[in-house]
């Protein structure tokens, strides 16, 4: 009987996270993400610095389609390939299969294949040479806003992390007005518990200072399954597990990052 009633318990808070999710529009919480004091919003031209294809599907569409349903500008700059196994051109094309369901436009994804920035758990990236190439890329596209990854880049991936590296260098060494925020990693039980960690996400954003954090809740989690099923050759059973589960689908928290 008592594993009866937490089985019951969770199913409810399941059911009443998600809930929370998808009445985002009638919650009494309203992200304020790119808001200026009075509440309006100004069109930015947003950067999504990804490591991998898959990364924009798997991580971060609560913050595409947030920024996409706002009208804001994305660009989408992979570093590379994904090409571990030898798939990098199948897995580039199923970058723009996603970025299409994700409604990026497709002439503002660019995905590089430079030797020093090949996948791998044991690749660790130059984060200067990384910093030199994001300053050269701005130079061709306008852009005023860079999303990333955390220190610890959400799985701890080594690429995800130098990407944050790359990112504070370029903010360190440019002269350009950029702003940058990076998407919060979380524990274990957290990152596993689904539409759950919006709870603690709202609540750990409130408790920070203003404007330098933001609870984004995912409008439409089914798209983060649409968009990671574009992802043929790495959509295997676990990772259909970890999008159902992953409070990534459901929610991200951005903290932003200062120079």
């Amino acid at each position: 009987m008592p594993w009866l009633v937490i089985i019951v318990s969770v199913f409810v808070l399941w059911v009443a996270s998600l809930c929370k999710v998808l009445n985002t529009y009638c919650s009494p919480f309203k992200a304020t993400f790119l808001s200026n004091a009075g509440g309006a919003l100004r069109r930015r031209d947003v950067l999504l610095l990804l490591a991998h294809p898959d990364d924009e599907s798997m991580f971060f569409t609560p913050t595409l389609n947030y920024l996409t349903s706002r009208g804001h500008n994305i660009h989408i700059l992979c570093m590379s390939t994904g090409n571990a196994d030898g798939m990098g051109n199948i897995r580039k094309q199923e970058l723009f299969q996603a970025s299409a369901v994700l409604k990026v436009p497709l002439h503002q994804i660019k995905i590089l294949d430079h030797p020093d920035f090949q996948d791998g758990f044991g690749k660790v990236w130059n984060y200067n040479l990384l910093a030199r190439i994001l300053e050269e890329e701005m130079q061709t596209i306008v852009v005023d806003l860079i999303i990333t990854f955390d220190d610890y880049g959400v799985s701890g991936h080594c690429n995800h992390r130098d990407l944050n590296q790359g990112v504070r260098k370029l903010l360190h060494d440019s002269s350009r007005d950029i702003e940058a925020w990076e998407l919060v990693s979380t524990n274990t039980l957290r990152k596993y518990s689904g539409p759950v960690d919006v709870w603690l996400s709202i609540l750990y954003a409130v408790h920070y200072p203003k404007g330098e954090m933001h609870c984004l809740l995912n409008e439409h989690p089914r798209k983060s399954y649409v968009a990671m099923a574009q992802h043929m050759s790495q959509w295997v059973w676990y990772r259909k597990l970890f999008v159902t589960f992953s409070s990534f689908t459901y929610v991200n928290t951005l903290r932003k990052i200062n120079k």
